[in-house]
């Protein structure tokens, strides 16, 4: 169940890069703020969607 080995994840990056953070500190960090984009951008839209569809909760 999931992922097959191959296949690039987020949190595969994220462990590959902890294996390298001296020498390319870039790699954990780019996936780190990937994950940390997306995460903020769903819970904005989540909110703007919530706000829409029940005015009354944003007062």
């Amino acid at each position: 169940m999931g992922i097959t080995p191959p296949t690039p994840t987020w949190g595969g990056i994220i462990a590959v890069g902890r294996e390298h953070i001296r020498r390319a500190a870039w790699i954990a960090t780019a996936a780190g703020l990937a994950i940390f984009v997306t995460v903020l951008s769903v819970n904005v839209l989540g909110d703007g969607v919530r706000d829409y569809l029940d005015p009354k909760v944003g007062i």
